[in-house]
Parts: C-alpha cells; structure tokens; sequence
C-alpha cells in the first residue's frame, strides 16, 4: 500500500451561533464549488485515493469482469402494451444506454423479440447513445406519450445537476419539434387532445414550485400553479383513464390533490380536499368512481372511495389495520391492485369491480414483489415485477381471469449462476428498548461461518429496503461474504409506526438499531462487519462510527448525508426548508438542534480510533452537496486516530454516480474492491 501524505485541508475558522450556542467550523470554505481552492483539494484528494488504491487495480478489473461476464449486455425489456402498442427498451453490447422502442400491439400476449433482433415494424423512440454523444453524463428526465401516441415530450440532463431540457417529437415523422424549454424538472403530463403539456421548474432551493401548461408552437407558457409553502413540493400527471390531470402538492407529511378534465387543459384545476397537517392522500379514477389512499385518522392507511361530484368525501372499503401499510393503489376498468407491506414484506392484492378481493401467493421466504409497467386502463392482466436475495429480478403476468402466474422473462445471469447455491434467511435483533429489528441475509450455502459480512442500511423518509438480487453482489458472495440488510426504524419495513420512531427526535433509533444489527451478527455469524450505505444511509454510516466504531471494520458512505446540521439550519439550500418535517427544525427550535447537534456525523467525530472509510459523493449532486463528505473526511483526519480515511469525487456527476452503465459497473467494482480488502485483512 502507498505511504504517501494525505492532502491536508486548510482550516478557515468560521463561526456561527445559534440558540447561544457558538461553533467553529473550520472547513465551511469547502462549500464553494467555484473556489479554485476547493476544487485543488478534491482534486488532490482524488489523487490520494488512487495512489492509496492502486494495488487493489487488478481485482477491481477482475470484479468489473465478472459484472460484465454475468450481464446480458444484449437484452431487452418485456414489452408493456399501452393502446395499440407494445412499449420496450434495448441494451446493445458495448453501448452506455439504453434505446427506447414500440411495435404495433395485438391481443395481450407481448410479442417475442429476441435480444440483438429487431421486429419488421420497429420504431425507435429515443436512442439513449445517440442523444448522449460524447458527454461525460445523461440522463433523461421524462418520458411521455400523447394519448394518442402520436407526440413525445422527453427532457434530458447532460450535467448530472437534474436540470433537464424539454423537447417534443413528432413520431409520425421522426423530426424534433422546435419547442425548447429549459430547466424543467422530472415528470410532466399530457391534455386529451395532445396539444398541450404540462411540466414543473424548481425554486433555488431546488424545490419543484411551479407547474406551467405549454401549448405546442407556441412561445407564451402559462404558469398554472405555484406553491408558496417551502416545506412542499408539486408534482402534475394524467390519470390511467386519460379522464384526469392530477397535481398533486406534498410535504414529508401532508397532501393536497387538484383535478381538472384532460380535456379542458384550459380550465381551473379543483381542489379534492383542502391540506390539513398530517393528512396525506391520494386519487385514481375508477371509471365511475375515485378511489383514495389516505391516512386520516389510519396510521397505516385506508382505502377509501368517492363519488365524481364529491371527491372530498370519503367512504371507506378497506379500513385501517395495525399490521398492514397500504403503499399504493392502482385503478383499472374492471378492478384495483392495492400494493401492501405486511411482516416486513410486499404483498399484492386484487380487488375485482364484481368478486371478492383476494391476495397473490408467492412461496419464498423472502422476496420483493410491485406492480410493474401498467399503463393499460383496460386490460385483464397485471403486470408484476418480482425477486428475492437469491431470485433475479422478473416479469410476471398475472392473468386476472385464470389468477395464473405467467412468467414472462427472468433476469438473465450469465456464467452457470444457480440459485441453489445460495440461501437467504431472515434473524432478528433486539434493540435496548426491547425492540425487533429485522434483518435480511444470503450468502452461499458452502459458505464458511462465521463469514466477512457487508451490512447495509438506510432508515429515513420510509423508504424500505426489501430483499432483493444483485449480480454485482455475486463477486462478493462468491468470495465467501455474507450479505445483510439491516431494517432499522426511520425505514417502511414495518409500518408507517417504523418510521415514526426513526425520525424527528427518535432519530437515534435509527443508529442504535443498525449498531444492534452489528453486533448481533458477530455473534458467531459474521467475522467482521462492513457498514454500506448512501445518501440519508450515508448519515447512518456517520452516525454509527461516532457512535461504534470498534464495531466495524470498513465503512463505504456514499453521497452521505453527514453535514445534516448545517445543511438543515441553512433555508437557502436545496431541500432544507422541506427537510424540517423529517429531521426537525434546529433553525427555530432549541430542542430540536441540540438533539441533532449531538448525533450529527460532522459535529461528533472525536479522537478516537475510526475505522477505515471510504466516501463517495459527486460535484454535481444537487440532494447531497459534495462540501458534506469533504468536510467530514478532512476533520476525521484532523481530529480521529485509525482509517485511512478516503474521499472520491466524481466531478462530472450527481446524486446517482456516474450514468453510463459500463462507467456504474467499474464504480461498483472500485467500491467491492476497497469493501473485500476490508473483509479480508
């Protein structure tokens, strides 16, 4: 390994004080992209990084491989009929992105379309390599046909700061329409008639705000809403039916839905029910009916419906239960799907206009299962996406009338990959508080124990961590690692209560719970314990090396969270005001900013041994400012004893890494590498 220095960061002492309390941040300097300063330091960080990693080259290209050598690099999606097409995508060998294409659809069954061969009436919709070029990053922000699939509206980002461009085309003639319209944000909806499109522009604090309608040819968009509450973002969409426009206003913790007839893009949006705190909801159209997901007076939610002349009034179908979270729901001409998690696992349920609801089986353990790519409003199948820790990601069709399971195509895994030779299991730890957190695991079954074990977790905003599959994963369980999940609170594995006791000022749980998973495992399952996690599970990773750091032997944080106080006392960055529902709010409250100045990554790093560390993060990342893992890393290495502790920038990226897949493979590697040097030494 390199001996050689590490970059030291200067130290620029700034002071700020809030609720009497003063503290000295002696590298807030770093959040000045622009600053040559800061840009030599990241620069000279990353040079630190590939002299200190350098012997791991020949492994990293062996795991990069082995990703490589199991991928179907020639595939394509199972196509999904909307109207009178069948929708899909290509990967072609050798090519960053994928390309989007239709057939002409007939009856329900998907057409067979190899991988590498193209159908007599192929059309391309948008060819993801082509609109890239040479650019270092793309992405594409939104994708949306006319109801009669005669237009494309599609957006594109070529920096990775999630600033898109909107642009229409013509798909009866192939050309691009003059139509140019700059910093638009994710999403957008289409009127009936097609000639008119709805879309979003975000605030400063990259707040999407304001919902603008545009009329094709013409230059006059008119700014249809604007939200002036900062804790609440705004969305627009078109109802399965086509029947509705839907804009939608959130915070963390209450909803507001406006409809209006698609066929009257002109006309005044209607409120469904004004926004009362706490009260979140939503509205599909169900041919003669809404229905509504909602949580008043429901922690875990209930379905609900309503008439079309009164949509604020609510009648309950399937009433709240303390064991199941209704997620979402889904409405079609001749039924509904409600999506649920029950015992920490995703489930499907059916609910027929004219027969009674009935649940789908699926045998595994552990497993993963959400409707997938039905945009179909009349239509007697359901399409299922499905896997497990073991089970490659697949399609299902469920046929409605026979309640057969039709798989319509696995996930290939190439070189000889058998799920028998893996095993998933699920254990359970017992917090301090008495309570029982879940924890998924696989590894091979000749698998030694106790085993290196990667340890992952995120536990914010309810966002769930299910069981799933990973080729990249395989390099790790190949080489006699175990995998784990640890499901802490702040997450949705358990119920909207799950969440409710890992936020706010029951943040702490969170921390505790992916500590008590550690060393729950180390007793006799795991040898050594690598913590991974990313963005707010980057904030975890922090938290639980202040908080146990003889507990693991490599952490990995990815775009992490872990300048969280400073960023939620400052209403001038992006997301801050809108956080305050998650986190609390330290601005305006002294409870709330001691609570998270005392478990905060950047304020509680001490003297004490650290683990090693590596930090991954991004220039362009618009959610997690780059400066958040630079500051942490330079006063780890001030102030803590162990590491090495490193940062990686990529400077031509955002919040999800590199975009190309080949360029997201070699990352991985770099970071399995970096994890399997840590499990073995």
């Amino acid at each position: 390994m390199s001996s050689n220095t590490p970059p030291v960061a200067k130290k620029v002492p700034t002071e700020r004080t809030h609720h009497g309390d003063t503290v000295i941040d002696e590298y807030a300097w770093l959040t000045d992209k622009d600053d040559p300063d800061t840009v030599a330091y990241l620069e000279a960080e990353n040079a630190y990084l590939k002299e200190n990693t350098a012997h791991l080259g020949e492994l990293q290209e062996q795991i990069f491989q082995e990703i490589k050598g199991r991928t179907q690099e020639t595939d394509l999606s199972v196509p999904s009929r909307k109207g009178s097409w069948w929708y899909f995508s290509r990967t072609e060998e050798g090519k960053q992105y994928a390309v989007s294409c239709r057939v002409p659809a007939e009856g329900d069954t998907p057409p067979e379309i190899k991988p590498g061969a193209s159908l007599p009436d192929e059309e391309i919709l948008l060819d993801g390599n082509a609109l890239a070029g040479d650019s270092d990053f793309f992405a594409v922000g939104t994708s949306a046909l006319t109801p009669d699939a005669t237009m494309l509206a599609f957006s594109t980002d070529y920096k990775g700061d999630e600033r898109f461009t909107l642009r229409f085309k013509n798909l009866e003639t192939g050309e691009l329409l003059d139509d140019t319209i700059e910093n638009v944000f994710y999403g957008g909806a289409w009127s009936a008639d097609g000639t008119t499109f709805f879309y979003t522009r975000v605030d400063d604090a990259w707040r999407p705000f304001q919902v603008y309608r545009h009329t094709l040819g013409s230059d006059d968009d008119v700014l249809v809403y604007e939200e002036q509450d900062e804790r609440y973002w705004v969305g627009i969409g078109l109802t399965r039916s086509e029947k509705y426009l839907v804009l939608g206003a959130g915070s963390k913790i209450t909803s507001e839905v406006r409809l209006l007839d698609a066929a009257d893009p002109t006309g005044e949006f209607q409120v469904v029910r004004p926004r009362t705190t706490g009260v979140e909801y939503g509205i599909e159209d169900a041919g003669d009916h809404f229905l509504v997901l909602h949580n008043e007076n429901a922690e875990n939610f209930e379905l609900a419906t309503a008439q079309k002349n009164e949509p604020g009034t609510w009648t309950p179908l399937i009433e709240h239960r303390a064991d199941t979270r209704l997620l979402e729901i889904d409405a079609f001409e001749t039924h509904a799907v409600l999506h649920f998690r029950r015992d920490g696992l995703t489930g499907i349920r059916v609910l027929p206009n004219d027969g009674d609801a009935y649940e789908i089986e699926f045998p595994e353990p552990l497993y993963d299962v959400s409707p997938a790519g039905n945009p179909e409003f009349s239509t007697n199948r359901l399409r299922l996406g499905y896997t497990s820790m073991v089970t490659p990601p697949s399609v299902y069709d469920y046929d409605l009338a026979t309640h057969e399971l039709i798989l319509l195509k696995q996930r290939a895994v190439l070189g000889g990959y058998d799920p028998a030779d893996y095993e998933q299991t699920r254990e359970w730890a017992t917090a301090e508080d008495g309570v029982r957190v879940p924890i998924s695991i696989v590894k091979r079954k000749d698998a030694a124990t106790p085993a290196p074990t990667v340890l992952y977790g995120y536990g914010s905003y309810e966002t769930s961590i299910d069981p799933g599959f990973s080729v990249a994963r395989l390099s790790l369980l190949d080489r006699g690692f175990a995998f784990a999940i640890a499901h802490v609170r702040g997450g949705g594995e358990m119920g909207r209560h799950w969440y409710e006791d890992g936020k706010m000022t029951h943040k702490k749980n969170t921390f505790t719970d992916f500590v008590t998973a550690a060393k729950h495992l180390k007793k006799g399952f795991s040898s050594k314990v690598i913590a991974r996690g990313g963005s707010a599970g980057g904030l975890l990773m922090g938290a639980i090396t202040n908080l146990a750091p003889e507990e693991f032997a490599g952490v990995v944080a990815e775009v992490p969270f872990v300048d969280a106080l400073n960023t939620i006392l400052d209403p001038s960055l992006p997301l801050t005001v809108i956080e305050w529902d998650e986190w609390g709010d330290p601005l305006h409250n002294a409870d709330v900013y001691a609570y998270m100045k005392s478990y905060t990554p950047y304020e509680n790093v001490d003297g004490r041994s650290y683990p090693p560390i590596l930090a991954i993060t991004s220039l362009n990342d618009t959610r997690v400012m780059y400066h958040e893992p630079a500051k942490w890393i330079a006063r780890l290495r001030a102030t803590a004893q162990g590491g090495p502790f490193l940062l990686k920038t990529e400077m031509g990226a955002g919040h999800g890494g590199r975009s190309g897949r080949y360029d997201s493979w070699r990352e991985e590697a770099f970071a399995l590498s970096w994890i399997i040097e840590r499990g073995t030494a």
